[in-house]
């Protein structure tokens, strides 16, 4: 199987160097909800905040430890982030709590030991009267980015000795159903990722992104922010309440930006569907949009065909839909595309479906309409496998997605017997020696093209095509936003 390609050897490396090659070109932009840029990054601009953050954090000694990141959204996020890397520290991203996600943060916490808050001085006034009801958490000392001397620290900097294989993050899953687990995803994991969603969703210097995505969610801080610096293209940001609360916000800025890829979850199209008037589809160009993806639950055919209805007289082209599958434990991406070739559906007989079959639906019978996810890509093999005798099916068969590549994770953050359940299986009769993460999801191959049949294991794993019985629109946005 071909390994990682990426010319960097950590996002360390990958910063610096468009930092040195391309200094005064945009790495960001954060968009306010009356349309603005209201602050914008450079590569070198990026690269300077990240050494004075890194700087800071070793002098609280962090260097080597866990950083529980707590921002609002916006690039001093960004620079948070990278600031972390830039100290040979393990970033835990984390949104701001409030009363009814205390638990969840108190649970991270727990889990990951943090040993320092990295925040902004807007936050910390918001949480720290709540934050000082958990022993835990309150004893924490604070590193406050926003009050920093970046321009002393910023020289103060020394490169971290990270290699490859060195962790990166934790990205805690949503613990819905169970105590959030921390993916351990390293450098190679993020490098090699970037490199397999650059070729397939055709990411070039020329593309511009958009995203409202959570950033502290795998899909909006790997597809978001990192893929946008490793192929070197700008990125606009704006926050997910933004185009919560009006959704033309997002298409919008599509049409004024001229953006090229953007999307989110099926019910961020639905609701742009519901939520976007005549009148205002009237003032959209969406000609720039190239890749539409969409992912984090459930694809649904109707809501594509819908979109495409509504906003095909704006420009929008229906070969720019980019339905994909990945989860966290992926890193974040692994079936997709090729770019440009729209969605692609079968209709199988619902009731075989439910029955572990896949049989193409005839006349008068029950049907259900299934979108493809897209295609395994180099350096990553998906396999269809029997749950029970752990042998790989064939075309048509149902069976658990197991998936092998540069871009699994590591495992989970102090869970050694679960990883090695979940991120070390190993399938019967293929005699390849490789070894394999068990997503839990089910799903068949017709094709080239993956498509997701249900759920087999009820654990909590954060996924890009979900396929349990999808989560409202509200209650993701409430826990996402």
């Amino acid at each position: 199987m071909p390994t990682n390609t990426s010319p960097f050897d950590t996002l360390v490396s990958m910063l610096r160097t468009r930092a040195a090659t391309q200094p005064d070109a945009q790495a960001a932009a954060f968009l306010d909800d009356e349309r603005d840029a209201v602050e914008r990054l450079t590569y070198a601009g990026l690269d300077s905040k990240a050494r004075a953050i890194g700087a800071a954090l070793r002098e609280a000694g962090a260097a080597g430890e866990r950083v529980l990141l707590l921002y609002a959204p916006g690039l001093e996020f960004v620079a948070a982030f990278f600031g972390c890397l830039y100290a040979g520290a393990v970033a835990v991203p984390a949104y701001p709590p409030r009363p009814r996600s205390l638990g969840r943060l108190r649970a991270m916490v727990d889990d990951a030991r943090p040993v320092v808050i990295l925040s902004t001085t807007d936050v910390q006034s918001l949480v720290v009267d709540s934050l000082a009801e958990e022993p835990a958490i309150a004893a924490l000392p604070w590193v406050i980015s926003d009050t920093l001397d970046a321009a002393a620290l910023a020289q103060q900097w020394t490169e971290p000795d990270l290699r490859a294989g060195d962790l990166a993050f934790l990205q805690y899953t949503s613990g819905s159903t169970a105590t959030p687990r921390g993916v351990m995803v390293s450098h190679r994991n993020l490098l090699a990722n970037s490199a397999l969603i650059q070729t397939a969703f055709g990411m070039t210097p020329d593309s511009i992104g958009l995203s409202w995505l959570p950033l502290y969610h795998d899909m909006g801080l790997i597809g978001g922010i990192l893929q946008p610096i490793y192929t070197g293209f700008p990125l606009m940001l704006m926050s997910p309440l933004t185009f919560l609360q009006r959704p033309y916000r997002w298409l919008e800025a599509i049409s004024r930006t001229g953006a090229t890829a953007s999307g989110g979850p099926n019910f961020a199209y639905d609701l742009a569907i519901r939520k976007v008037t005549p009148e205002q589809r009237a003032h959209l160009d969406l000609s720039s949009w190239r890749v539409a993806f969409s992912g984090a639950e459930p694809v649904r055919a109707e809501t594509i065909r819908r979109f495409t209805e509504a906003f095909a007289p704006c420009g929008f082209r229906p070969e720019a839909w980019y339905p994909c599958y990945g989860l966290a434990e992926a890193t974040l991406f692994v079936t997709g595309g090729p770019a440009g070739r729209g969605a692609r559906f079968f209709n199988v007989s619902a009731a075989a479906l439910e029955q572990g079959r896949v049989e193409p639906a005839s006349d008068g019978e029950g049907s259900r309409t299934l979108v493809a996810c897209g295609r395994q890509w180099p350096d990553q093999r998906v396999l269809i496998v029997d749950g029970e005798t752990l042998k790989p099916k064939a075309q048509r068969e149902v069976g658990e997605i197991w998936v092998t590549g540069s871009s699994v994770a590591e495992g989970y953050w102090g869970r050694a017997a679960e990883s090695a359940e979940i991120f070390h299986a190993q399938p019967a009769g293929t005699g390849d020696g490789a070894t394999y993460l068990r997503t839990g999801d089910l799903g068949f191959f017709e094709g080239e093209d993956l498509f997701i049949a249900g759920r087999r294991w009820r654990r909590a794993m954060s996924r890009c095509a979900k396929t349990a019985r999808p989560r409202s629109r509200w209650r993701w946005a409430r826990k996402n936003g």
